[in-house]
């Protein structure tokens, strides 16, 4: 998975998502605007977490890290509860 580079600034926050809440957008692929990078932040049980670089189990403790533009999807393995943070540069130009 990849790392969050140094210099980015927060600007947005989705509410808690569980199971029962989790759009169906999310679960199905999709990608962040170019520039944008994105945490999920785990905050009870296991989210599966599938991007480019592959096929992770997020938990708490363990951020997964959306790159800029980059293909990804989750799916629930069990009840969970996390939400997402959006990140960018100030400049609001894509590292990494």
């Amino acid at each position: 998975m990849a790392t969050l580079p140094a210099g980015l600034t927060a600007y947005k926050q989705t509410p808690s998502f569980t199971e029962a809440t989790l759009p169906s957008a999310l679960r199905a692929e999709h990608q962040t605007k170019p520039g944008v990078w994105a945490q999920i932040v785990m905050e009870e049980g296991k989210l599966e977490y599938t991007c480019a670089r592959g096929t992770f189990v997020l938990q708490p403790g363990v951020l997964g890290v959306v790159e800029p533009a980059s293909v990804h999807s989750v799916r629930p393995l069990q009840t969970v509860r996390f939400y997402v943070l959006f990140m960018r540069t100030e400049s609001g130009e894509a590292h990494g």
